[in-house]
């Protein structure tokens, strides 16, 4: 099975932490230049020194930029990608506030769909011409299990995941036939920054302690236990691999065993 990324070039969103930070280095442990983008730049340099050097000839670098600044992101990602091509994107950004969708402000849609859908589009649109070039291409998304089953309480999440799940699958209609694929990586549960957000926000309007809130959330889980960040970033590897060129347009739940839907 073909896994080698030498000589591919991968830009990781959210690169600094969580799913982006372990998705960079599972990349970059098969071969990949890795270019991680966040908004911090101190966060940026401390996930730089953890990734590892297969090879001598093998670079990474990172780009500072808050992805709701779409001009700023599309100019640096641009310039990266003009001096040297990107033929993997990792799709990764935190989640909206939680909260019904009945009562959110229009202002939190707008702002969800930008730093989402919009972000997205810009980095397609600087990265394709290198893709095409290239002859391979990847684009995994990293979005949510909600795009099958939304979940309680993150409407404008579940509005926004499902909108860029859509997005994704037109993609990889439009691309395939340029050796380009364009899947949805959606994890479950996992130990993560977000995850303790949910928490906290489950906390704090059911009044239950957060040890009975993670084991209600874990009596969900087939699997009895929230993923590590290195597991969903294992699926996200692969599918940037030669070996997954056939694995195109699909959502793949990385969340032992919860979702119930097919």
């Amino acid at each position: 099975m073909n896994i080698d990324l030498g000589g591919k070039h991968a830009l990781v969103c959210g690169g600094s932490q969580g799913i982006g930070r372990a998705a960079a280095i599972e990349l970059a442990r098969l071969g990949a230049d890795v270019t991680l983008l966040a908004r911090s730049q101190d966060a940026l340099d401390a996930a730089l020194a953890e990734l590892p050097r297969m090879h001598d000839a093998q670079q990474h670098a990172t780009i500072a930029v808050d992805m709701r600044d779409i001009d700023a992101l599309r100019a640096k990602v641009e310039a990266t990608a003009n001096a040297h091509a990107v033929q993997i994107l990792v799709n990764n950004t935190g989640g909206p506030p939680g909260g019904p969708a009945s009562t959110a402000a229009v202002d939190e849609f707008r702002a969800a769909f930008e730093q989402h859908l919009v972000a997205a589009q810009a980095l397609l649109q600087a990265l394709l011409p290198g893709m095409k070039a290239s002859g391979y291409g990847r684009i995994v998304n990293v979005i949510s299990t909600s795009v099958k089953e939304p979940i309680r309480n993150l409407g404008v999440s579940n509005t926004i995941r499902g909108a860029t799940a859509s997005w994704a699958k037109t993609l990889a209609g439009e691309l395939g036939g340029h050796g380009i694929t364009v899947n949805n990586v959606l994890p479950g549960y996992t130990q993560t920054q977000r995850l303790e957000q949910i928490v906290a926000e489950r906390t704090r309007t059911s009044g239950k302690s957060a040890a009975d809130v993670e084991q209600a959330m874990l009596a969900a889980v087939p699997a009895g236990r929230f993923a590590k960040p290195a597991e969903i970033a294992a699926v996200i590897a692969f599918l940037a691999t030669p070996a997954a060129a056939y694995v195109n347009g699909v959502n793949v739940p990385v969340d032992g065993g919860r979702t119930l839907s097919l």
